[in-house]
């Protein structure tokens, strides 16, 4: 009797629990409901970054505000972005021509209309342009070959205006300079005191910024090849040979291992060393191995003709002839191995016949076998 008089109050309890938490429930969603609605910011980035955010992270530039923006009172402020817009390019200086005023874009197309028609669907140009109505006199044309009152009072002077080409009397280091003054750092940071920088090249001898000949890189010629190979001519001919790298396939390209705007490398080399360079791709080949083999380790290139070869795999003679350029025959039949023994030479000799010291040394890199100081395993 006792355990049945206490089941109505124990029911009592859970009905009076229940109708407690359904009250706060409801009294949670009206102040859900009166509760003004979080603002949501509008683009905002899934990574949660502000415009100061990212604005710090653009690269910076060189490119100056110039005079005409800083005496001009009804100019807008440039922005505090490292990165400075189209609208704010100065004017170079030309050395030829101090006392030369800016005289605005328009001056210019008045005889430079096949230029300027030319011209008007560059990267360049465009963006210039765009830029236009807050750059004052500083439009386009003169953003880069300078002021341009002098030489459109006598158009056939030397040196009135910055030109870009090797017949102009503007020397490459103004050239590239004008360049430079917005296109400075980053990859061209080693540009001064390059071998493309002591031998008189200017930017325009690789790059045309007047056409679009390339779908990238505003370059003289449709492809980074064929731009590397107008002077490197030896270089191209070694892709002829039978064994090369895939360029000629257009599975790379030159600048995959070279930068051409400087390096810290005499060869212009995107890394410290060969072999880094080479480790790009041949990440296998660089170890660390139990057992090393010295002239691998020291430089591809002892083996190696990275551009091509007549021999298989990039090899700069054929084996066993390259391997006993360090080796001797000792432990092996004492005879000097030579073409002569080849099959198409006077002598075939059995042993080279389609053999050669790979067949025996196959990991030739390196070895982490035990039993593989002679790179057997």
């Amino acid at each position: 009797m006792r355990v049945i008089s206490l089941f109505p109050a124990a029911l009592l309890c859970v009905v009076l629990g229940a109708g407690g938490i359904l009250s706060a429930s409801q009294v949670a969603q009206a102040q859900q409901a009166t509760a003004p609605a979080p603002a949501e910011s509008a683009h905002s980035p899934s990574s949660a970054l502000s415009q100061s955010d990212i604005a710090k992270m653009l690269p910076a530039t060189d490119m100056g505000a110039g005079a005409a923006r800083a005496n001009n009172p009804h100019l807008p402020p440039a922005s505090d972005s490292p990165a400075t817009p189209f609208d704010a390019a100065s004017i170079p200086a030309n050395p030829l021509a101090p006392s030369a005023d800016a005289v605005g874009a328009k001056t210019c197309v008045a005889c430079h209309a096949q230029e300027n028609m030319q011209a008007s669907h560059s990267l360049h140009v465009a963006s210039f342009r765009a830029g236009a109505a807050n750059s004052g006199p500083q439009a386009a044309c003169e953003s880069c070959h300078g002021p341009g009152s002098e030489h459109a009072k006598n158009p056939t002077a030397p040196g009135s205006i910055i030109a870009f080409t090797h017949d102009a009397k503007t020397s490459p280091q103004v050239q590239a300079g004008v360049c430079l003054s917005c296109h400075a750092g980053g990859a061209r940071q080693h540009w001064i005191g390059s071998i493309h920088q002591n031998r008189g090249l200017s930017c325009t001898d690789c790059h045309n910024p007047m056409a679009r000949l390339s779908p990238e890189g505003v370059l003289a010629k449709s492809s980074i090849n064929e731009v590397c190979s107008t002077c490197h001519q030896d270089i191209r001919a070694k892709f002829n040979r039978r064994s090369h790298m895939p360029l000629p396939e257009g599975q790379m390209a030159c600048t995959d291992c070279h930068n051409p705007h400087g390096s810290i490398t005499k060869p212009l080399l995107k890394t410290d060393t060969v072999n880094e360079t080479c480790y790009t791709c041949h990440a296998e080949k660089r170890g660390p191995f139990l057992f090393e083999h010295a002239p691998v380790r020291a430089n591809c290139l002892n083996c190696h003709d990275v551009h091509g070869s007549n021999q298989q795999t990039l090899l700069v003679a054929p084996i066993p002839m390259l391997c006993q350029q360090c080796h001797t025959m000792t432990r092996h039949p004492n005879d000097l191995q030579s073409a002569a023994g080849l099959g198409t030479g006077p002598h075939p000799d059995e042993r080279l016949i389609g053999r050669g010291c790979l067949s025996c040394h196959s990991n030739i890199h390196g070895s982490n076998n035990p039993s593989g100081p002679k790179f057997h395993k």
